[in-house]
């Protein structure tokens, strides 16, 4: 079994439909870390050396966090700024995350139809998520499709609970080996493999 560590990210937790009923249904499960960075570090102090060594100790990284002004909330982006060291994450000694696995879990607030180059956003999601990409490949971790939750705001209690069977049996999926990378690197989203 993979051990699966959730870098989770949302500055107003409190007004989430979707994200603490996601975290909270999978927190303390076997081989699943939730790692709350706003609740960990509320003065964005983050400590370097213990959030290296949960990466060291998982095999598989989740991004979770909603998509602000088409990226991440802050403390994300301070997490990457501070975590992911060089002589760590990359470079000629920097080998600790090679061959792990990661993993974009984001929500919007859009429908999915605003992200495409003829919807009101100009760009997919896979477009606004090239940095994080790139900054996995320099890692040299492998980046799987994202997952995505569309129209956050206007989902009802039964489409939430859909969310959240496909969130674990994602997480699940991952955790126990179920997909082939092949499968896995054949689709543009993660939704796609679990539709």
């Amino acid at each position: 079994m993979k051990k699966i560590l959730i870098i989770f990210a949302h500055p107003a937790l409190s007004k989430s439909k979707i994200h603490r009923r996601l975290t909270d249904s999978v927190n303390n499960l076997p081989g699943i870390t939730v790692n709350n960075l706003y609740e960990n570090y509320p003065d964005f102090y983050i400590d370097i050396i213990k959030e290296q060594q949960l990466l060291i100790e998982h095999d598989i990284i989740v991004l979770q966090h909603p998509l602000y002004w088409y990226s991440s909330p802050a403390i994300l982006k301070e997490w990457f700024d501070l975590v992911l060291q060089h002589g760590f994450a990359y470079g000629l000694k920097g080998k600790n995350l090679v061959g792990k696995q990661v993993i974009s879990i984001i929500s919007t607030g859009g429908d999915k139809e605003v992200y495409c180059k003829e919807g009101r956003n100009h760009f997919t999601i896979n477009e606004f998520l090239v940095p994080f990409k790139q900054s996995v490949n320099l890692c040299g971790m492998e980046y799987l499709p994202p997952f995505v939750i569309y129209g956050s705001y206007s989902l009802n209690n039964t489409e939430i609970e859909q969310l959240n069977l496909k969130y674990k049996k994602l997480l699940f999926g991952l955790r126990d080996g179920q997909w082939e990378n092949n499968i896995l690197n054949s689709k543009q989203y993660f939704n796609d493999i679990l539709d």
